[in-house]
């Protein structure tokens, strides 16, 4: 096994959203289980080493990956070095893997804990701290959800240490609907404590979406009219421009409501709505956040719209159903657009739009807050202000505002005050949402992670929803792959939101 000490690597651009090296320094030992699967080649292993390269995990670390494949130490190595990034140097990654071993094991076999814990006892005694009360042990499970308890048992029973500081990071799904969620809160919280729980939404993670309690809370004319006196209706949009790939069996066990909606988009709402919190201690917000989860009221179904992806127009790209892991009669919506009512003082009777949708035209995540018609306004009312923020592809906040044509011309036009990061904050790498959470993770910080109050009411929201959908089999309405999506979505959001479109020709794009 490699007991290589850490190197020092070359510090990069500045990394924003990565300013604190790890808590203290401490002895640590981060476990991956299902270190051979995609995510954690793919997200996992990539976050950890970006951590690495800019000296941000703690000086000594050992990563062991855990997984039932039959694996060489170099095919191990070779596995993790695939999604590194092409612009990784040699030496970085030569250092990096000399943190890293493999140790191949059951999910389900006590005897394979044991020799999981032999080894990390093994490596921390190589790191000097062997027996020491102020260590760490981080169990990352980038595993399915059907061997979360049991694995989760195991660590618990074979390879927590009472003598250290124990952290499990859990990935979505949590459960699958409020039933199942609910029992696998009580499962995991018979095992380990709620302030040894991360359950891990690469959302809380993005740059943007980190950033909005700032924009508003350290921003007087933006907290000044953050309220339904003046703002018409909020949308929060996914769009995914390729669609299941081969992976529709497993999509169509959850649909797009419980793949993205319940979980990804119904935190950023929570984090659009909530009050000031007392402070931006972890509680403090996360209590803010479940204020708000708990007087959204449960959707409706003549509140949603459903839609189903087909062949592209030119019959390039295959339908859903054309995938065949998928059923021939599967109802799985592959697109939503919900209308959400928040009751309280703040938000009464403003609706939030929340759409998602896979194969749709363009790939894109963002938070429109549109704002309402100006009263006895002097000129005419073509277009409503937005205040827009793009979390992806590109970071942007911009702010939608009517003008006069510049010259001799009296008309009006629509442009924006634009802050688009890659302009603005050019010598500034931001980092992925895995990075910052694992930081976070590291630094024992519950901030941008869901608790499992948060958990439970997102689930009373829409598990009658998912009920229903199910019970009554809905038909989705069909969409063409590369579409914006089902025909009569923008009138749905007309009638049942209130959203109005620009009436003045405009089109906002990132700058060069």
């Amino acid at each position: 096994m490699s007991s290589v000490s850490s190197t020092s690597a070359t510090t990069g651009p500045l990394t924003c959203g990565l300013s604190r090296a790890a808590e203290e320094d401490l002895p640590t030992t981060i476990f991956v289980f299902g270190a051979s699967g995609d995510l954690a080649k793919k997200k996992t292993f990539p976050a950890l080493f970006h951590l690495f390269q800019h000296k941000l995990l703690p000086k000594r670390t050992r990563i062991i990956g855990y997984a039932r494949s039959n694996l060489s130490r170099e095919d191990f190595f070779e596995r993790v070095k695939s999604h590194l990034g092409a612009d990784a140097g040699n030496d970085d990654i030569a250092a990096f893997l000399g943190l890293c071993l493999y140790v191949r094991g059951r999910y389900d076999v006590p005897d394979d804990y044991v020799a999981l814990r032999k080894v990390a006892e093994g490596q921390e005694s190589a790191l000097g701290a062997e027996g020491a009360s102020r260590r760490v042990r981080v169990y990352y499970m980038a595993l399915p959800p059907s061997v979360f308890v049991d694995v989760a048992t195991q660590i618990r029973h074979t390879v927590y240490d009472d003598a250290c500081t124990n952290r499990i990071v859990i990935e979505k799904p949590f459960g699958h609907d409020l039933e199942s969620s609910r029992q696998l809160s009580k499962d995991i919280s018979a095992l380990f404590a709620e302030n040894e729980v991360f359950r891990i939404d690469h959302y809380l993670g993005k740059e943007m979406v980190k950033n909005i309690p700032t924009l508003r809370f350290a921003n007087v004319f933006y907290e000044a009219v953050w309220n339904r006196n003046y703002i018409a209706n909020v949308q929060i949009t996914f769009k995914e421009p390729f669609g299941t790939e081969g992976r529709g069996g497993y999509f169509d066990e959850f649909g797009i409501i419980r793949d993205v909606v319940q979980n990804h988009l119904l935190q950023v709402l929570s984090i659009v709505a909530m009050n000031q919190p007392r402070s931006l201690g972890a509680e403090d917000v996360r209590d803010r956040k479940t204020e708000v989860l708990r007087s959204i009221l449960p959707i409706q179904l003549e509140d949603t719209l459903l839609g189903q992806y087909v062949a592209s127009a030119d019959g390039s790209k295959p339908g859903y159903k054309d995938d065949d892991t998928v059923p021939k009669d599967s109802t799985t919506a592959t697109f939503a657009q919900c209308v959400l009512h928040i009751d309280n003082d703040r938000w009464c009777g403003v609706p939030w739009v929340i759409k998602a949708g896979k194969a749709l035209d363009e790939a894109k995540m963002l938070i429109r807050i549109q704002f309402r018609d100006m009263p006895n306004a002097l000129f005419p009312s073509l277009a409503r202000n937005e205040l827009v923020i793009q979390v992806s592809p590109k970071e942007s906040v911009y702010i939608k505002t009517i003008v006069k044509e510049p010259g001799l011309s009296t008309n009006l036009a629509m442009s924006e005050l634009d802050l688009s990061y890659h302009k603005r904050y050019q010598d500034i790498h931001i980092p992925d949402a895995y990075a910052t959470l694992i930081l976070d993770v590291l630094n024992g910080d519950h901030s941008n992670f869901v608790r499992s109050d948060e958990l439970d009411e997102a689930w009373r929201i829409f598990t009658p929803l998912l009920h229903q959908i199910e019970a009554e089999k809905t038909a989705p309405l069909p969409y063409a792959y590369g579409s914006r999506g089902p025909e009569g979505a923008d009138e749905f959001a007309r009638k049942r939101a209130g959203y109005k479109r620009t009436g003045l020709e405009y089109h906002w794009q990132a700058p060069v």
